[in-house]
């Protein structure tokens, strides 16, 4: 029998750390789920060691939402295999769109499918004319030399990833070649980092290296839709020829996993979508069964977003049942189902017909399709929700999961053991219960292991973003005074909003009386953000120092390592709620249902408190820094939200106004 101890890399646990442990030990040992709140600091990354000591010959699977998640794992991974156990295997598989070196236009899966399609057609056409390295065929070289690079119809990286070989009763089989066979070897016993994969892989398949290496691998790190797109995790199962018994999941950064999985299960479906449907069952009239009498349905969904325009609404809800109706009426088709019959057929010819002619894109038809199903389920099913969104002049129909849990419960239930970590996944009960219900699930949540003194909590008792007092020159006001006595501070320092207007006014507000520091506003486009942030970043090294205003749940505050000196101070402005919509009304009533007088902070309080931490964590990432931490919103003060806060925060949080702020910050050091 292994113990932690077997795994464990480190000299001594930090506090509270073994109890953390012993925990996903027991939780691997027994089979089930455990949700652990560990702040950072808490050393969540070792988790892997108990899940390693009691695998028994599991597969451990460790989802991760970022690139940064996922190197601290090969970190992690790599310390224990030097200090532990060097026969240890462990890669990773990130999405195929950062792996696959072919490119050209479309779906990158749906290019892959195609082009392994093709080549291997070509291959076997020449492994029958006696050719059983297809590298070397001359032939399949001059046909890759002369494609279209924007449209390839063969991919050189799987074709040489592969070689022909002679079975025992005489027939013939694809294998990979001794390229391949002994770059995944390699790439199980060291370690490539994702920056350098394309170079390690050379002239074969990167994503097909790591699939390969990865049958025989202890651990397995993935990306979150691995595991929760269900295409790409029946697919992966059955090519590493294992059953969902025989895998322990780690899941990182938990508290997103809701957004990931309603994210998966959701669909929109534009104007520009129906024109393109339109034009893909025009070209196949009279070709293929139903394609007229579907394209004769396609103006009615035009007709019902036409309708939704003259609405006064943004965003809201629209019946099902109408719209069902609506597609109907007067309709060769007496039901929905019927509809779903004709296109399934159609999507099928036209799925084909695309790859063929290499283009790897989603047709029209496949997406009306899909979003013909959901509207299906919805009538149903309580967790999807129809809705519109007005985009300017244009309109957007959606099919919305609003609840993750059915998704989650199933998921978990097909495993071995499921482990969920996060640093902010507090309160950890009210994530037990929005994730899975009554399912019996084990919780932990431990306290924050950085020194208390080198950590300033504050919270304000006079200012607020709530809409109603949006308008009040006093509360604005106060909160301009807030941001000039924080800007004071030495260092660089972060001020979150709830919103890129809000963040936008008070930088107005703001401009000209911030002298000492260099401003930064975060852009919404994510080219100009990182090129801002590196500099922000960089100020430090040249002795100068930024303030940032930035967006709660934006680019710059979730996600990253903000090091030592590199933000020495935080300040979250306002609850960062999401519009109060119709719709937000009816997905707090579908949890109120669910979950009584919890339901609403469940579904609307807890996210928006979940971004607040997000933001304030950037500061404190190890035990030697030092920071403020400051809740610039009276509504954390409330009993229900305070309540939810981490219970470090709250015994260390301390009230202040617009009048007192200046002094307690000129009194930190």
């Amino acid at each position: 029998m292994s113990s932690i101890t077997d795994y464990f890399p480190y000299q001594s646990y930090r506090k509270n750390q073994k109890e953390m442990l012993e925990a996903v030990a027991k939780t691997a040992r027994e089979g089930g789920i455990l949700m652990v709140d560990a702040p950072t600091g808490s050393g969540k990354s070792s988790v892997i060691a108990p899940l390693l000591a009691e695998a028994n010959g599991k597969k451990i699977f460790v989802a991760v939402r970022t690139i940064s998640q996922l190197q601290i794992f090969i970190r992690e991974l790599e310390l224990i295999r030097q200090k532990k156990k060097r026969d240890l295997k462990f890669v990773y598989l990130i999405g195929k769109g950062n792996m696959c070196p072919l490119g050209g236009y479309g779906d990158v899966y749906r290019r892959c499918e195609g082009v392994k399609a093709f080549s291997t057609a070509l291959m076997q056409e020449r492994a029958d004319r006696g050719s059983m390295v297809p590298s070397k065929d001359k032939m399949i070289l001059e046909q890759i030399r002369k494609q279209d690079r924007d449209h390839p119809m063969l991919c050189p990286y799987f074709i040489n990833s592969r070689v022909f070989v002679q079975g025992e009763e005489g027939g013939r089989r694809l294998i990979p070649s001794p390229e391949m066979r002994t770059k995944a070897e390699r790439a199980q016993k060291g370690v490539v980092m994702p920056a350098d994969l394309h170079e390690f892989a050379g002239s074969v398949c990167p994503y097909d290296l790591m699939l390969s290496a990865a049958r025989g691998a202890d651990v397995v790190i993935l990306n979150y839709h691995h595991l929760f797109n269900d295409d790409i995790r029946e697919q992966l199962y059955v090519t590493l020829q294992c059953e969902p018994t025989d895998v322990m999941m780690l899941l990182d950064e938990a508290h997103n996993l809701g957004d990931v999985v309603q994210g998966i299960q959701s669909i929109r479906l534009s104007e520009i979508d129906i024109e393109n449907a339109s034009h893909e069952l025009a070209s196949i009239r009279g070709k293929v069964r139903g394609a007229d009498a579907v394209r004769h349905v396609l103006p009615r969904i035009a007709e019902f977003m036409n309708g939704l325009k003259r609405s006064n609404e943004v965003e809201d809800w629209f019946d099902p049942t109408i719209f069902n109706r609506l597609l109907i009426k007067g309709s060769l088709y007496t039901k929905l189902d019927d509809i779903l019959d004709d296109l399934l057929s159609i999507k099928e010819t036209l799925r084909e017909a695309s790859i063929q002619k290499a283009e790897y894109r989603e047709t029209a038809i496949e997406r009306l399709c899909e979003f013909l199903f959901r509207i299906y389920r919805s009538s149903s099913d309580p967790a999807f929700l129809t809705v519109y969104v007005k985009d300017g002049d244009a309109v957007n129909l959606e099919v919305r999961n609003i609840d993750p849990a059915n998704r989650l419960q199933e998921m978990v239930s097909m495993h071995a053991a499921t482990v969920l970590i996060s640093g902010t996944l507090a309160p950890v009960e009210s994530y037990r219960r929005y994730y899975f219900g009554e399912m019996p699930v084990g919780t932990l949540s431990l306290p924050n292991s950085f020194p208390k003194e080198n950590r300033l909590v504050l919270g304000s008792r006079d200012i607020t973003t709530a809409f109603s007092r949006r308008q009040n020159s006093e509360n604005t006001a106060a909160i301009t005074a807030y941001i000039l006595a924080f800007a004071k501070l030495p260092g660089n320092i972060a001020i979150y909003f709830p919103s890129y207007q809000l963040q936008s006014q008070f930088a107005k507000l703001c401009e000209g009386k911030i002298r000492s520091k260099q401003v930064f506003i975060e852009p919404r486009e994510t080219e100009e953000a990182n090129a801002a942030l590196k500099e922000f970043i960089s100020l430090p090294s040249q002795r100068k120092s930024g303030v940032m205003f930035a967006v709660c749940g934006g680019k710059w505050s979730e996600g990253l390592d903000y090091r030592g000196d590199q933000l020495t101070a935080a300040m979250v402005i306002g609850l960062p709620l999401a519009p109060f919509t119709q719709v937000r009304r009816m997905v707090n009533s579908y949890f109120k249902r669910k979950f009584g007088s919890e339901g609403e902070f469940i579904a609307y309080t807890l996210p928006a408190m979940n971004k607040a931490l997000q933001a304030l964590g950037r500061v404190l990432r190890t035990e030697t820094d030092r920071g403020v931490l400051i809740l610039g919103e009276e509504r954390f003060l409330d009993p229900e939200i305070f309540s939810g806060l981490p219970p470090w925060m709250k015994a260390e949080l301390k009230e202040c106004d617009a009048d007192m702020l200046p002094g307690i910050l000129a009194k930190w050091k």
